[in-house]
């Protein structure tokens, strides 16, 4: 789905809670995450074709903010996350060609030498099946899977999703349901929460998502001082 179809099944904004797959109300502590003791939570942005560009920088700008002053004494020790982008194409265009905003990103790595990420952030896109498959693999040894916005649809197709609740952009509740019937959709949550695979709402729940996650690995204080140092006054990720 591209940008110009997903902007044409947008209606009005909602203030949406989130909720884990059991679709009970999340607390804090719930599914902590443990980082590594020492070195970097790899996080990898995965892009396929006319990526929505707030699906994949929102987190990416959340996870570049974070510091944890007891990681260490240089700033490089104190910013646990790396993050870097992960594609089979060697160029990619964001979504918005022929509209205001496109551009073009080289990514950082292919899918042969992406690693082995903690964390996979799964935008808005037209994924190849190279993708969906690199996708479900690396979920294997990955901390957390996150879609965000519509996509979840690519997400679906790993079969990650099968038999659990997901969320996907309001606009899209209907089209998401039709096309996977083997998932529940969540209507009116910011992002639905489970121990590995989590799913965002449309565009701006991927922030969210991002701090949610950050909380879960260092606890609630580094995230809100996350949000604050990023002037974000959005509360969707407190749970």
């Amino acid at each position: 789905m591209n940008r110009r179809e997903l902007l044409g099944t947008m209606a009005a904004g909602l203030t949406l809670p989130a909720t884990n797959l059991f679709g009970a109300a999340l607390k804090a502590g719930d599914n902590p995450l443990t980082p590594p003791a020492k070195g970097k939570i790899q996080v990898a942005m995965v892009l396929g074709q006319n990526p929505v560009v707030i699906d994949f920088a929102g987190p990416w700008g959340v996870f570049d903010a974070v510091h944890v002053m007891s990681r260490g004494t240089t700033m490089g020790e104190m910013m646990p996350f790396e993050i870097y982008t992960v594609s089979d194409q060697p160029k990619v265009m964001t979504s918005g060609a022929g509209m205001t905003g496109a551009m073009t990103i080289m990514p950082d790595r292919t899918l042969a030498n992406a690693g082995k990420p903690h964390v996979i952030v799964i935008p808005a896109q037209e994924a190849s099946d190279a993708e969906i498959a690199w996708i479900k693999k690396a979920a294997e040894t990955a901390d957390v899977v996150m879609s965000v916005c519509a996509g979840s649809f690519v997400l679906a197709l790993t079969g990650l999703l099968s038999g659990k609740e997901a969320t996907t952009h309001h606009g899209l509740y209907d089209d998401f349901a039709k096309k996977h019937p083997e998932i529940k959709v969540v209507r009116g949550s910011r992002f639905v929460e489970g121990p590995k695979i989590s799913t965002g709402g449309g565009l701006s729940c991927g922030i969210d998502l991002a701090l949610r996650v950050t909380e879960r690995y260092f606890g609630r204080e580094i995230a809100q001082g996350t949000a604050s140092n990023l002037e974000y006054q959005g509360k969707g990720w407190i749970v």
